[in-house]
């Protein structure tokens, strides 16, 4: 019997803040958390201590990393904003000299085929299609799934309807293939299908890309599971069994076992919650864009241009929620009134670093903040927005300007502004909504 609703374990993000390591040079222990009966899956960050790709690094290094992660993340959500011609870009980041790639948070384990091929794939909200790389891939860092080991794969030909929904679409001979840019990878896949297991429960026949060529080194290397709103989203492709619902609960960074839950289908959904309206861009219709009306410090109404936080279609302009970037991006205008606003409110010497601009050496006083939607209030707690030293003496605005660029024109909430937050998303009825909830 299938089961509507999924707990998944999440491992945090970060593991060189503070309270992931205890104390400089040491490392957090994995600790599988016990979820009860039912089924489960497992969700892994890539640098968590349960990851089989986990390694140390400084903290110094891991900010430096992340904010240029961030960066690229933020401008590849404001390519897919914009739409149109796509350029190729080169990504830069923050920190002089270090090199930028694109990466989503967290990895899921999933199963592939038949017999089952164990594979962990990106999670990416802001993504609808579905890639693995496959046996001959020429560019793939890695190799996970042998087609020819799954007596249940099929290759889809130019005349299947799902040939029609991926972009770039093209034949070769009678098989369909497609071409994608992500971040700063470019990618060609054959379109599959293939029975796709999630803990207790398969998906027969689930549409994903086989990578067959891949240059640059953006693409997550064991593949992407995508939870957009579009037509070849896992979303898309189970609404008889999720009936396109989903939510998730990111834990605070000082979670003891780093625990969280994602729930897929309707069942032990948030009933009474606030909600908003989701927005539709016709152009972009992956993105999960919300009507952000303004941002409140401290109580007080920060005074930010109506322009800043508005929803454009055209331009992509507004605000969207996503998994993949970890720190807020707000457009300039926006974030120097929230910068500066924070700053008023707390006393001591401003330093900077790496990315983040809004630093201070020493106990502070840092102000709750609120975000305002359309019907929905949301008051953030302290350690949703700063990040603090491994030794604790400093702490940094968890937040940045968006990337100095012509088309930075998109709001970005990001992983960590949500964190003990359960964050439901209703296609459906077309909304979102948001509690306060402990998810350690």
């Amino acid at each position: 019997m299938a089961h509507l609703q999924y707990f998944l374990l999440l491992l945090l993000l970060l593991p060189s803040l503070s309270w992931v390591y205890p104390a400089q040079g040491s490392r957090p222990r994995c600790t599988p958390v016990q979820h009860g009966s039912g089924s489960g899956l497992t969700i892994l960050h890539p640098y968590g201590p349960c990851t089989p790709f986990s390694k140390s690094v400084s903290w110094d290094d891991m900010m430096l990393g992340m904010v240029g992660r961030d960066e690229a993340r933020v401008l590849y959500l404001t390519s897919l904003a914009v739409g149109g011609k796509k350029k190729k870009k080169s990504f830069v980041p923050i920190a002089s000299g270090r090199p930028t790639i694109q990466s989503s948070t967290y990895v899921v384990r999933v199963s592939v085929g038949t017999p089952p091929q164990t594979i962990l794939m990106a999670m990416d909200i802001s993504n609808d299609a579905a890639w693995i790389p496959c046996s001959g891939c020429v560019g793939c860092s890695s190799t996970v799934f042998d087609s020819a080991n799954s007596s249940s794969y099929k290759s889809l030909d130019c005349q299947a309807p799902q040939c029609k929904q991926v972009p770039n679409p093209s034949c070769n001979g009678s098989a369909c293939s497609f071409n994608l840019t992500y971040g700063g990878s470019s990618f060609r896949a054959n379109l599959s299908q293939d029975t796709l297991t999630l803990a207790l429960d398969t998906v027969p026949a689930y549409t994903f890309g086989c990578l067959q060529a891949v240059t640059g080194t953006s693409l997550p290397p064991k593949g992407l599971l995508g939870l957009g709103r579009g037509p070849s989203s896992l979303l898309s492709q189970t609404q008889d069994l999720f009936h396109s619902t989903f939510s998730y609960c990111l834990p605070n960074f000082n979670s003891i076992n780093f625990s969280g839950t994602l729930r897929l289908g309707t069942a032990s959904q948030p009933t009474h919650i606030k909600t908003t309206p989701l927005l539709k861009n016709p152009r972009r219709p992956s993105l999960y864009y919300v009507n952000m009306t303004g941002v409140s410090v401290a109580k007080r109404k920060v005074n930010i241009p109506a322009s800043a936080l508005a929803f454009d279609p055209t331009t992509g302009g507004g605000t969207i929620l996503d998994s993949g970037t970890v720190v807020t991006r707000l457009v300039d205008p926006a974030y120097t009134a929230v910068r500066d606003e924070v700053r008023r409110r707390v006393n001591g010497t401003v330093s900077s670093l790496g990315g983040f601009d809004t630093c201070y050496d020493g106990q502070v006083v840092w102000p709750a903040m609120t975000l305002h939607f359309y019907g929905m209030a949301v008051t953030l707690p302290v350690e949703n927005l700063i990040i603090r030293s491994t030794s604790g003496n400093i702490s940094c605005l968890a937040m940045a300007a968006a990337p100095a660029n012509v088309n930075s024109v998109v709001n970005v909430i990001a992983s960590m502004q949500q964190q003990n937050l359960r964050v439901l998303f209703d296609m459906p009825n077309s909304k979102v909504g948001v509690a306060h909830e402990n998810c350690t």
